[in-house]
C-alpha cells in the first residue's frame, strides 16, 4: 500500500517567490526611508541656524554689533553650528553634516540669505535656498 501524500506546508518555490518580493520590497523601502531620516536631520539643522541667528541678532540689538563667535551655541544632530566670517556688521552661520548627514553644509548670512553649499553624491545644492530632498527643492522656513 502507498503511504498518503502530505497535503499543507509550502513548497520551495513558494519560499522563494516570498523572498524575491521580500527582497523588492526591502529594495525600494530602505533607501526612501533613509532619504527620509535625512530629511529629518536636515530640517534640524536648518531650525538650528535660524536660532543661532536669533541668537546673534539678540547680541546685536544689546552690542550695537554682531559678535565674533556664537553666542550662546546651538545644536542639532548630526550637525555642527559654527559663526564664522563674523565682523562688526556681517556674520555667516554654518552647519556642517557630521557622522550620516556628512557632507551637507548649509549657510545662513546677516540678510537672510540661504544656501546649500555642498551636498553628498545624489543630492542637490543651491546657492539661493536650503534644499529639501534629492530633487533640490528648496525648504520652506
Amino acid at each position: 500500500m502507498a503511504k498518503p501524500v502530505a497535503s499543507g506546508g509550502f513548497t520551495l518555490i513558494e519560499l522563494m517567490i516570498v523572498v524575491a518580493i521580500v527582497a523588492v520590497l526591502a529594495a525600494v523601502g530602505i533607501p526612501a526611508y533613509n532619504a527620509y531620516v535625512m530629511r529629518g536631520y536636515m530640517h534640524g539643522a536648518q531650525d538650528a541656524l535660524v536660532e543661532q541667528a536669533n541668537e546673534v541678532q539678540k547680541y546685536a540689538q544689546d552690542n550695537e554689533k554682531y559678535p565674533t563667535s556664537c553666542p550662546d551655541p546651538v545644536t542639532a544632530i548630526n550637525f555642527t553650528i559654527t559663526c564664522s566670517s563674523s565682523t562688526s556688521t556681517t556674520y555667516l552661520l554654518t552647519a556642517t553634516g557630521t557622522g550620516p548627514a556628512a557632507g551637507f553644509t548649509f549657510t545662513l548670512d546677516e540678510s537672510g540669505n540661504r544656501a546649500t553649499t555642498a551636498a553628498p553624491s545624489g543630492w542637490a545644492t543651491s546657492s539661493t535656498c536650503w534644499t529639501r530632498d534629492q530633487e533640490g527643492d528648496c525648504a520652506v522656513q
